[in-house]
């Protein structure tokens, strides 16, 4: 009844900057936190950032400094802004939310975009 959708992923050069979309569509009656993830070959996936519904974010380590979330929650839209990429950045990236439907408005579930992947060559 609801899906994610990712774009903006593709090949960028080392220190260079890409933006991400994930756009929620479907029977949405809400969503509460919102967030992203990565999975490079042969490693599990990663939580990088994450957002409320009121703005409240958190990052990964790894990512802190470099990469900013945000949300449009009138698009049902979550971001991340990535710059300063490196060639260990190369990864699938999948956005994640907790949306409720109209049909069950107290259910939260656990919804995963199919993911986009960055490359960043050196």
């Amino acid at each position: 009844q609801v899906q994610l959708v990712e774009s903006g992923g593709g090949l960028v050069q080392a220190g260079g900057s890409l933006r991400l979309s994930c756009a929620a569509s479907g029977n949405i009656f809400r969503i509460n936190a919102m967030g992203w993830y990565r999975q490079a070959p042969g490693k599990q996936r990663e939580l990088l950032a994450a957002i409320t519904s009121g703005g409240s974010t958190n990052y990964a380590d790894s990512v802190k400094g470099r990469f900013t979330i945000s949300r449009d929650n009138a698009k049902n839209t979550v971001y991340l802004e990535m710059n300063s990429l490196k060639p260990e950045d190369t990864a699938v990236y999948y956005c994640n939310a907790g949306i409720a439907t109209w049909s069950r408005p107290n259910l939260f579930l656990n919804t995963w975009g199919q993911g986009t992947l960055v490359t960043v060559s050196s």
